[in-house]
């Protein structure tokens, strides 16, 4: 089990102490690599670690995000949202998943604004296309409800989404982490807003195209695709990959010939499409990186999935967590799952000013 990583960053760091503690965190680094006695897994634990206190000692923040932004006005928030997300996890280990998802969601559409949670009728943003199978709202709705009794109109939607997504990651005995608070509820809520969502038949190019127009880069998109690692999806998203991927051709030529009767076993063609099967096959329940090296191996479920070993900037990322000098002499795909899924989720942030917070995460004030 990994453990817990608990990090606060102090408001008031001199310059100087700032440029002296990263310093040391470097010869700590260099320090540890000689110390043969670590173990891989260890050494990972190391890394999420250093990773972790430079990102707080540096201050890291956008606008004004900050890790423990309710410290002081409302102190139990994030434990009161673990609370939750662990309660509705012992129900079904499914739920994790689906709030690592609703938060992708959610950022990519408006930014991290809890816009995906609004229901208003049928031109709600969550009732997108690109939105389909989306969830977890209930879970977001019961942590509200419970922040509300405890500290009324403090914590918005949006940093409960974050948060959740978090403890998720967690829940799935992945890296635990802080992220930064401070968000405020948008205002906006359109289906049509969601119409350039990822999706898995794009190309490696428009997924690309689509995460830099995000601020993300391409090593954030495999490593925020590796969020797959966890979870199902439907036949319905696999019936163009398996049987008619282009003229010509019957299934995706990137498809491992000893998957694909596997594949094809549990979405036959003309069958049910509601039938769930796991993406990360072989370590479904567990938040790792085998889902990178089913990629590899031609054993991607998603067809986006295996698009990002078409490419060669991408690829060169996927095949850097198996290296065989990484991760004792390099930062480990935890350490760098990490740095990505923070960054995310400060997209197009609502902060100061900004935005409302929420009464309920379904409706505008």
């Amino acid at each position: 089990m990994k453990e817990a990583i608990s990090l606060r960053a102090s408001a008031a760091y001199l310059d100087s102490s700032a440029f002296l503690f990263r310093h040391f965190i470097i010869l700590l680094f260099f320090l540890l690599e000689d110390i043969v006695i670590i173990t891989a897994n260890m050494k990972t634990k190391v890394i999420v670690f250093l990773v972790l206190v430079f990102v707080s000692f540096s201050g890291f923040s956008q606008g004004q995000l900050k890790v423990g932004f309710y410290s002081n006005t409302c102190p139990d928030a994030e434990s009161i949202v673990s609370g939750v997300v662990r309660n509705a996890a012992q129900s079904s280990s499914n739920i994790l998943p689906v709030l690592l998802r609703l938060h992708f969601h959610d950022c990519f559409v408006e930014g991290c604004d809890g816009s995906i949670l609004i229901e208003n009728g049928p031109n709600a943003e969550r009732h997108a296309f690109g939105h389909q199978g989306v969830g977890g709202f209930e879970v977001i709705d019961q942590a509200k409800a419970q922040l509300e009794a405890t500290c009324p109109g403090v914590v918005s939607c949006a940093d409960i989404v974050t948060l959740a997504a978090r403890d998720a990651v967690a829940l799935a005995n992945g890296p635990s982490y802080e992220v930064p608070t401070g968000r405020r509820d948008g205002s906006v809520s359109d289906v049509s807003l969601a119409d350039n969502m990822p999706d898995v038949s794009n190309s490696i190019q428009q997924l690309k195209a689509k995460f830099l127009h995000k601020g993300l880069s391409e090593k954030d998109l495999v490593l925020l695709s590796s969020a797959h690692t966890i979870g199902t999806t439907a036949c319905f998203f696999m019936t163009k990959r398996l049987y008619n991927f282009s003229p010509g051709e019957g299934s995706d030529p990137a498809i491992n010939p000893e998957f694909l009767p596997q594949l094809q076993s549990v979405c036959p063609q003309n069958g049910d499409v509601n039938v769930r099967l796991p993406i990360d096959q072989g370590s479904e329940q567990t938040f790792d990186k085998q889902i990178l090296d089913n990629i590899r191996n031609g054993f991607a479920v998603l067809e986006s999935d295996a698009r990002l070993y078409d490419d060669e900037t991408t690829r060169l990322v996927v095949d850097s967590y198996f290296e065989q000098l990484n991760p004792i002499f390099g930062t480990s795909f935890e350490a760098d799952f990490v740095e990505s899924i923070v960054k995310m989720g400060q997209i197009g942030v609502k902060t100061g000013s900004r935005g409302e917070i929420r009464r309920v995460c379904t409706a505008f004030n």
